[in-house]
């Protein structure tokens, strides 16, 4: 593989998840909105929602890794070299985020600031 193809990467990633795939992309596209928006009308990151949302997100990130795991045809114990762990850690880490992102946003569209 010479150069790098998106479409490939749609491909496999749509074999590997199926119909997930479209919810996933539209959760990340709509949590992205929301998120801007919220940032838009607050002006401000409450620290308080932040730490919670950062707690959820260390469950989002273990998540991650079940989907990981259930979607590809190996499991932790394959992972032989550092690539394998790398990418291991990438996706607990985007896990992570995207679950802190998405939680952040929730308890700051539920509940307005001083509330």
């Amino acid at each position: 593989m010479k150069e790098l193809d998106p479409l490939v990467f749609l491909a496999v990633f749509q074999e590997m998840l199926g119909p997930l795939l479209w919810v996933l992309i539209l959760l990340i596209v709509l949590g992205t909105l929301a998120f801007v928006g919220l940032l838009l009308k607050e002006k401000t990151i409450n620290s308080r929602r932040l730490v919670r949302a950062e707690l959820a997100g260390l469950v989002g990130g273990a998540l991650a890794l079940v989907l990981m795991a259930k979607v590809s045809s190996s499991g932790f114990t394959d992972a032989g070299g550092p690539a394998d762990w790398f990418l291991i850690a990438l996706v607990f880490g985007l896990g992570l985020a995207g679950t802190a992102i998405l939680v952040y946003t929730f308890m700051g569209w539920r509940k307005p600031v001083g509330q």
